[in-house]
C-alpha cells in the first residue's frame, strides 16, 4: 500500500510539472524531433486533458496514406511501449517502409501514436485505453480524416499491433471495441482479464463475446518467463498464458508465438506479424467499407497444442483434423501462417523465396543518385546495391544497424521502429571519371538476400 501510494504520489507531482511545461507551449524533449509530415504523411498532436477521464499525457498521431488510394479501407496501428525511450520511437513508426508495404497491399492507412509519457510516471495512464487514450485515438482518426481527404478514416476497421504497453493497449482496444478490430498482435503484453494481486494497480477487462471472433497473437520472448523465470520480465509469460488461457477457453481464435531468440526486445517478430496480419486482413475485410468486418469460421483455422518454450514443436493441422483439447490449443488463420509460425518458434528465420520490388525511379543529378523502392512485403529491405556501368559500385547502407534481430535498411529500434535521422534513398558517387557520362541501376534486397532485378539504367 506505500509503495502504491508513493508511486501515485510521483504520478501526480510529474504531470503537474508536466502540464505546466508542455501546455500551450512548444513541444518538449525527447519529443520535439521528428520526422516532417508532409503528405502523403500527416500529423495531428493533442495536449494533456484536464478533463475527467480524459488522457493525462500530451499525443501525437502520425499518418501515412498510400498514394493513389480513393477510398480506404482500413487503419493499420503501431503502438510502441511503455517508457520515454519507447514513447519517443513512436514518432517514427508510420514511416517504416516494411509495414507501409502491408498497409499498401491491402489501401489501409499506417499510424503510429507517441504518448508523450515523463520519465518514471505511470504507464497505464495511457496503455489502458480507458483512461483516455480509446477517445484521443478515435478523435485523431476525425481530425487526420479532415485534413488527410479521406472522411471514411473513423468509421474503418483497425489492425492493431503493440509492444509492451502496447500491447496491453492493442488487447484493451479488443475488450472495449471489438467489432472494430480486425487482428491484434500483442509482443510482449497483454490486457488483464482476472484480478491479480501482483498487478493490483491494473484494472481488469471484460472479455465480451464478439472479441472471440478477433484473431490474437501473444507473442513473448522466451527470456520473458518461459525459459528464464526471474528478472525485470519474468511475469510477462505468465500474464500471457492467463490471458491466453481465458480467451481460449471459450473458443476465441487466438495463438501463442513464443520468440526463442529475445527478452523483452521486438527481435525478428515483424517476419511472422507482417504475414499474419496480411492473413487476417484478406480473410476479414470486407468487400465495401461500410460492410461489418468478415468471421474467420473457427474450422478454418489450423491447431497445435500450446506448447511454449518446447524445443520439438507439435506441427499444426487443419482444425477439423485436430485430435487434441482445442481449449489448450493454439490457432492460426490458414496453412501458410502455420508454417511460417513452424520456422518462428523454432529460430526466427522464416524464409522468404520471392525477391524484392525492383527499385523506381532512379535518378542522376551530377554524382548524386537518388531512387524509390517498395519493401518486401515478406522479408523487408536489407538494403541496395549500386551498379555503375553495369558494375558493382556500392551497397547502401554497407550494414544495417539492428541489434535486435535482422539487419535492415532503415535500422530498428527498441520498439520496432525506424531510427533517427531516417535513411534516404540517396547515394554518391565518389569516384566518376571526369567527363564520362556513367550509367546507374539499383537493385534492391531484402533481409534473406534476395535481389530484386535491377532498375532501369539512368545517366
Amino acid at each position: 500500500m506505500i509503495n502504491t501510494a508513493v508511486s501515485n504520489l510521483r504520478t501526480i507531482v510529474t504531470l503537474a510539472l508536466m502540464i505546466v511545461t508542455t501546455d500551450g507551449l512548444a513541444q518538449q524533449p525527447p519529443y520535439d524531433v521528428f520526422p516532417p509530415a508532409d503528405p502523403p504523411y500527416y500529423r495531428e498532436r493533442y495536449e494533456a486533458s484536464s478533463e475527467p477521464g480524459g488522457l493525462i499525457y500530451p499525443v501525437n498521431y502520425t499518418i501515412w496514406i498510400p498514394q493513389g488510394v480513393r477510398t480506404l479501407r482500413g487503419v493499420i496501428v503501431h503502438q510502441h511501449g511503455c517508457g520515454e525511450g519507447s514513447c519517443k520511437s513512436g514518432l517514427t513508426g508510420a514511416y517504416d517502409l516494411h509495414w507501409q508495404a502491408l498497409a499498401a497491399k491491402h489501401d489501409c492507412a499506417l499510424l503510429a501514436p507517441a504518448y508523450e509519457q515523463p520519465n518514471d510516471a505511470d504507464c497505464q495512464m495511457w496503455c489502458d485505453p480507458r483512461n483516455g487514450s480509446s477517445d484521443s485515438f478515435q478523435k485523431c482518426l476525425v481530425d487526420l480524416g479532415s485534413v488527410s481527404g479521406h472522411p471514411e478514416l473513423p468509421s474503418l476497421p483497425w489492425a492493431l499491433w503493440g509492444h509492451s504497453g502496447g500491447g496491453h493497449w492493442a488487447g484493451g482496444m479488443v475488450m472495449l471495441h471489438p467489432q472494430r478490430v480486425a487482428a491484434a498482435w500483442l509482443r510482449s503484453g497483454v490486457p488483464l482479464l482476472k484480478e491479480n494481486p501482483d498487478r493490483s494497480t491494473i484494472k481488469v477487462h471484460t472479455l465480451p463475446e464478439a472479441a472471440l471472433k478477433v484473431p490474437l497473437m501473444c507473442n513473448p520472448g522466451t527470456k520473458e518467463g518461459v525459459t528464464v523465470k526471474d528478472g525485470r520480465f519474468a511475469g510477462v509469460w505468465p500474464a500471457n498464458e492467463t490471458f491466453f488461457g481465458e480467451v481460449r477457453r471459450r473458443g476465441g481464435q487466438i495463438a501463442v508465438a513464443v520468440d526463442p531468440l529475445t527478452a523483452h526486445e521486438c527481435g525478428n517478430q515483424r517476419y511472422l506479424a507482417i504475414p499474419w496480419l496480411d492473413a487476417c486482413l484478406a480473410a476479414r475485410l470486407p468487400a465495401r467499407p461500410d460492410e461489418p468486418l468478415v468471421e474467420i469460421p473457427a474450422d478454418d483455422g489450423w491447431l497445435a497444442p500450446l506448447d511454449a518454450g518446447a524445443t520439438d514443436v507439435v506441427a499444426p493441422v487443419s482444425a477439423t483434423e485436430y485430435q487434441g483439447d482445442t481449449a489448450k490449443s493454439i490457432w492460426l488463420p490458414n496453412q501458410p501462417i502455420a508454417k511460417a509460425w513452424m520456422q518462428y518458434v523454432k529460430d526466427t528465420a522464416i524464409s522468404d523465396p520471392t525477391p524484392p520490388p525492383q527499385p523506381t525511379d532512379v535518378r542522376v543529378e551530377g554524382n548524386q543518385v537518388t531512387w524509390q523502392a517498395d519493401a518486401d512485403l515478406e522479408s523487408g529491405l536489407a538494403s541496395f546495391i549500386i551498379l555503375r556501368d553495369g558494375k558493382f559500385l556500392a551497397r547502401v547502407p554497407e550494414q544495417g544497424k539492428n541489434p535486435f534481430g535482422r539487419p535492415i535498411f532503415q535500422n530498428l529500434q527498441y520498439s520496432d521502429t525506424p531510427t533517427q535521422p531516417l535513411e534516404q534513398m540517396r547515394f554518391s558517387d565518389p569516384s566518376p571519371e571526369p567527363g564520362k557520362q556513367h550509367q546507374y541501376q539499383v537493385i534492391a534486397v531484402n533481409t534473406v538476400a534476395l535481389e530484386s532485378k535491377p532498375s532501369p539504367a539512368v545517366q
